[in-house]
């Protein structure tokens, strides 16, 4: 396989942290393109990291086969309901956009499970049109990620996480695809899905965690 270049938006995030180690390690790729805000202090030989403006993501050049997506916040960190969806939406159908406009092939982008354009709840709904609007956007293969709620090394506490990932452990599979999933099996996930490139799809919890569960690093 020819080895790609992938860009990754949000490598410093729980899910992106784990994403950007799987893509350093992995032969599909040659060169590994990160944008960020600042620096994220980690040095690899594939690895080439942009200080970027968010706001003007679309107006630069997209060097890359994939693009990953894994840009997400909560209303509490982000202050407002405005902030919240500059991140969780604008910032992700922005960078879609410039994808396509740039011809990358894949573009893969973590949502929520639940996510719905048409829910009376405010995160829901703006998962939801972001996930249409990424789709709009037009490139050829186009990945979306439903988690449920996620695991892994958090720089913050969330008390409502915590408590719902206690329950998560005890009720384990009687959850079904409401059932906590590891940050890593996400971007175990998305990296499988990118090698094979099936037809453009959405992926609940429970098939991400079937797909990821069987991703070694390659």
């Amino acid at each position: 396989m020819h080895a790609r270049t992938a860009l990754l938006v949000g490598a410093t995030g729980l899910i992106g942290s784990f994403l950007l180690r799987r893509l350093l390690e992995s032969t599909q790729y040659a060169r590994v393109v990160v944008w960020a805000r600042r620096d994220i202090g980690k040095a690899h030989p594939k690895l080439k990291v942009e200080v970027v403006e968010f706001e003007r993501l679309d107006a630069r050049q997209v060097d890359a086969e994939d693009v990953y997506c894994c840009l997400g916040t909560t209303i509490k960190v982000a202050g407002s309901q405005e902030a919240f969806r500059r991140v969780d939406h604008d910032y992700p159908v922005a960078l879609a956009r410039a994808a396509a406009r740039d011809g990358a092939k894949r573009f893969l982008v973590v949502s929520a499970l639940g996510a719905n354009p048409r829910a009376k709840v405010f995160y829901s709904r703006v998962k939801g049109e972001m996930e249409a609007a990424v789709r709009a956007a037009g490139v050829h293969g186009t990945y979306i990620f439903r988690p449920s709620l996620l695991s892994g090394p958090r720089r913050e506490e969330r008390l409502g996480e915590k408590v719902g990932l206690m329950i998560g452990v005890v009720l384990g599979p009687l959850l079904g695809k409401y059932r906590p999933i590891h940050a890593d099996l996400v971007a175990a996930a998305m990296v499988t899905v990118a090698a094979h490139s099936p037809a453009s799809a959405a992926f609940d919890s429970h098939e991400i965690r079937r797909t990821g569960g069987r991703a070694p690093v390659v």
